[in-house]
């Protein structure tokens, strides 16, 4: 955060030192140049479940992970047409992400929604990482703004479109908001717990339901944020 509490603005190389990494709080709003690669579950199983060798050099080609589908297609030349690039939910790929980090030695994770502050502080913070998360749904055609143009695609065949594993130049791209920082923090946690805290302010003077669906409860203490 900046001096005046507002969040900082910065643009940051997709192979980034600790020290630039160091330099974020979590909320920043970060921009990217660079490289960037999409790895998701096939990528994932692939590489790390079944052993193959990754099919660029990581992380001297780039230290960022992109969880992505891209809306695109590839002729039988290879010419590859992209109008977007869509982030997915990233905690569906925590099982994978510690053995990620020491195959793929990357120091950016992109996504949507984080994973958890548990992930955090047991894989991100070993390995020199943060977390940065999309500013919402929807955004897939903006952040398309920032690609330069397709370097390859990998495990096509093998994997399908969705799930290959794609090489992307790109320049200003985001915004993406920093979710994690270097010490494990969460903007997501910090946040919800400032929620939980008024949470019974919300519902002060509301008279219990008269009719219920199955399984709706009046404790509110059952809600999660």
């Amino acid at each position: 955060m900046a001096a005046d509490g507002k969040p900082k603005q910065i643009r940051l190389s997709t192979n980034p030192s600790r020290e630039e990494l160091e330099k974020l709080s979590i909320g920043d709003i970060v921009y990217l140049d660079g490289t960037v690669y999409t790895g998701r579950e096939g990528v994932y199983k692939r590489a790390i479940e079944e052993g193959e060798p990754l099919p660029l050099d990581l992380p001297a080609e780039s230290a960022a992970n992109f969880h992505c589908s891209p809306a695109a297609t590839q002729d039988d030349d290879g010419n590859v047409k992209m109008g977007a690039v869509t982030a997915t939910a990233s905690f569906r790929f925590s099982k994978w992400i510690g053995a990620w980090f020491q195959k793929s030695g990357a120091r950016l994770i992109l996504g949507k929604g984080g994973m958890s502050a548990k992930d955090y502080r047991e894989h991100f913070v070993p390995n020199g990482a943060i977390y940065l998360t999309t500013v919402g749904y929807g955004t897939g055609a903006l952040l398309g703004r920032g690609v330069k143009g397709v370097k390859a695609v990998h495990w096509r065949k093998e994997l399908g479109l969705a799930q290959a594993m794609w090489v992307i130049e790109v320049e200003n791209f985001g915004p993406f908001i920093v979710e994690s920082d270097l010490e494990g923090n969460s903007l997501f946690e910090r946040e919800n717990a400032r929620i939980a805290e008024n949470l019974d302010k919300v519902y002060e003077g509301t008279r219990p339901a008269v009719l219920k669906r199955f399984g709706e409860t009046d404790d509110r203490s059952d809600e999660l944020i």
